[in-house]
């Protein structure tokens, strides 16, 4: 007989039934890859379409040739932080209930070249390494778009005193976030990592990350495991990025790049509009970065062009639906938005007004 708990099981007359489990088909992942992979088909074979259908069919190549690095760097780190051991992802970042592990894991942020997917995979991965809750959502909130490469170009585009304070400000709510989920957690209020470990007296970082790849290393087999390992553990955040890519491109056949800069304007209006574009747009941190700069430029309003940057990593669904699947809290997940929302908009304010 068939169970729905995802078992097959079967019996017969010379003994009890026997079940095995049984692996359900990733609708969501596989399903965004029929119509992605067919795109760049469509694409790159210059094959005749309707005007909308083309459209749609060249944002989805657009949007993944555009996150392909930062896709592939993140996978590659996520494959590397498999073989760390714990103690040494906590000795370096930090020790997860500490408030200088937060301002820790929020340099670090700002400092990994990598854009918004990237990061999101990396920071999945130290969550599952032992890194507080408090301190992924320190790192995932200042890392998208502080990247050096994305911030030489939103310099270039916008100036340097405002790259300066977008990544002061970005800096100011991770660490802010990070300081409440502490005390959260703390206080019992939010469950605990339960993939904390606490460093042994003595710890030595060095001789512990050679050790442990040495180890690996010496093993047959050790990239084919490398590779495994490293898809294995991205396939949680790309069954969501692959969504959002075809959600984003169904959403582009209805928004043009001039109604961004007609109805986002330095008011209140224009910054709730922002937030709710932000919301619904899957665009990866090489994408949000050209946006966020028509939004000073065009719209007079570089506090919505903040908005715009920050508001990518506190409602996305791909960082909301990610986290969720790694913590398998809605508690913790929903805290991302619930803390990060009124700081975002207080700061946005305050940039359209006074910047």
């Amino acid at each position: 007989m068939s169970m729905s708990n995802g078992h097959h099981c079967h019996s017969d007359s010379s003994g009890p039934s026997h079940c095995a489990p049984q692996k359900s088909l990733d609708w969501l992942l596989w399903g965004s890859l029929a119509i992605i992979l067919p795109s760049y088909l469509l694409f790159y074979l210059s094959v005749p379409l309707p005007y909308f259908l083309q459209h749609f069919v060249h944002s989805n190549v657009e949007l993944m040739n555009t996150m392909m690095w930062g896709i592939v760097l993140g996978i590659f780190f996520v494959g590397v932080l498999s073989f760390v051991p714990r103690e040494a992802v906590i000795s370096v970042i930090g020790s997860p209930r500490s408030k200088r592990g937060i301002l820790r894991a929020a340099v670090a942020g700002l400092l990994l070249d990598l854009c918004s997917h990237g990061i999101l995979m990396v920071a999945i991965k130290l969550y599952e390494r032992g890194a507080s809750y408090a301190q992924v959502l320190a790192f995932l909130i200042a890392s998208p778009w502080n990247s050096l490469s994305l911030t030489l170009i939103l310099v270039a585009l916008v100036g340097l005193p405002l790259t300066t304070a977008f990544i002061i400000f970005s800096a100011v709510i991770a660490i802010v976030t990070g300081l409440i989920i502490r005390s959260l957690v703390l206080a019992g209020h939010l469950p605990a990592n339960p993939h904390e470990v606490a460093l042994p007296d003595n710890y030595q970082l060095l001789p512990d990350l050679k050790k442990s790849f040495v180890e690996a290393w010496s093993q047959p087999g050790f990239f084919k495991k490398f590779l495994l390992s490293s898809l294995n553990d991205s396939r949680m955040v790309l069954r969501w990025l692959f969504f959002g890519v075809v959600l984003t491109a169904s959403v582009r056949l209805i928004l043009t790049p001039e109604m961004y800069s007609e109805y986002l304007g330095p008011s209140l209006s224009g910054l709730g509009i922002t937030l709710f574009v932000a919301t619904l747009l899957e665009v990866c941190s090489e994408g949000s970065t050209p946006l966020a700069a028509d939004l000073v430029t065009r719209a007079h309003a570089p506090g919505n062009a903040f908005a715009f940057l920050m508001t990518g990593v506190s409602t996305d669904y791909t960082e909301i639906m990610s986290l969720r699947s790694a913590t398998e809290s809605w508690k913790l997940t929903l805290a991302l938005p619930l803390l990060t929302i009124p700081q975002v908009v207080l700061l946005a304010w305050f940039i359209n007004f006074y910047g």
